[in-house]
């Protein structure tokens, strides 16, 4: 049986994919396959939210979901104000809440989001009336780049129940790895995590994945493996003896392919280390839907932004 679902969102933030139910998850899935029609047209806008303020948050560096947010804003008609750290008030010592108090002071309808602080996002939606979007915050939750993996997935698949998905690489710094993990076991897929023990969370058995010390055993089976970069911003020092022997041992390359299904997705949230934890034959071969992962990114963006903005499904693409 399939998930019903949902009518609209249950909140006015779209902060993490813990907090969401299935049906909820089904309802942006939908919402983006409509969407993504309108990266197709000649001219690429639709005035859903048009009169309506986004204001883009990045206190961390970004380029894809950035950009992503930047380009799903635009195509929906909304007025953007991008906020950079490093030439604000916050170099000077202002705190994340005077900063959101003085941009709500201007009125804005949504507040984008990412933060170095774990739960930022979850904060602030608290002090805020405007929506507030996770982009990501610590070594927590990056929901939009789930929810757009789940979606590159079901395109290919039809469906995310009874798959098998693998995230291999840097798992104990990675927010992506944390809500792909909660979104693929709410949908009914499997989750597989393949890291040296030092890259493995303590937590791992709460996000319902299997975890596995080698690549190799990982990947016998799997429909989608999606590699992921050594965080080094966010460790001190290397958790393994070196980059060539990280390499070595668990980067995806032709040969370890070959050990999951005919055809098995390959996937990256991006930025890629080439040579590192992925092989540059696998990151441009025939399976690699990565660049198709930025694309539908664009999608579910605009999603949760008519979402949140009270649209429903059925006249998305049209609105």
């Amino acid at each position: 049986m399939g998930i019903e679902p949902a009518v609209a969102l249950n909140s006015k933030d779209l902060v993490g994919i813990a907090g969401l139910e299935a049906g909820e998850i089904q309802l942006l899935l939908d919402t983006a396959e409509q969407l993504l029609e309108v990266a197709r047209r000649p001219i690429k806008k639709v005035p859903t939210l048009r009169g309506m303020t986004v204001v883009n948050l990045f206190m961390e560096p970004s380029t894809r979901t950035r950009f992503s947010f930047e380009v799903a804003e635009k195509r929906l008609s909304a007025d953007t104000l991008n906020f950079s750290s490093s030439t604000s008030s916050v170099t000077k010592g202002e705190t994340l809440f005077d900063t959101a108090r003085n941009l709500m002071a201007m009125a804005p309808d949504f507040i984008v989001i990412r933060h170095p602080n774990t739960g930022a996002p979850h904060r602030l939606s608290g002090v805020v009336s405007a929506s507030v979007i996770n982009a990501g915050d610590g070594s927590n939750e990056h929901p939009t780049q789930a929810l757009l993996d789940a979606f590159t997935i079901r395109r290919h698949f039809g469906s995310l129940t009874g798959l098998t998905v693998v995230v291999a690489g840097d798992i104990r710094h990675s927010r992506v790895a944390r809500s792909n993990a909660f979104l693929l076991s709410k949908m009914g897929a499997k989750v597989r995590f393949a890291a040296p023990a030092s890259l493995l969370p303590v937590e791992v058995e709460e996000l319902q994945a299997e975890s596995y010390l080698r690549l190799e055993p990982a990947l016998e089976g799997a429909d989608a493996v999606m590699m992921l970069r050594i965080q080094m911003e966010r460790q001190k020092k290397l958790n393994f003896p070196s980059m060539r022997e990280y390499y070595d041992f668990f980067a995806l390359t032709p040969e370890r392919l070959r050990l999951a299904k005919e055809g098995a997705l390959v996937m990256h949230p991006g930025p890629m280390n080439r040579g590192v934890e992925i092989d540059s034959e696998v990151a441009d071969g025939d399976q690699s839907v990565i660049l198709e992962q930025v694309t539908n990114g664009v999608a579910i963006r605009m999603a949760i932004l008519y979402l949140l903005a009270g649209g429903r499904s059925e006249s998305a693409a049209g609105s």
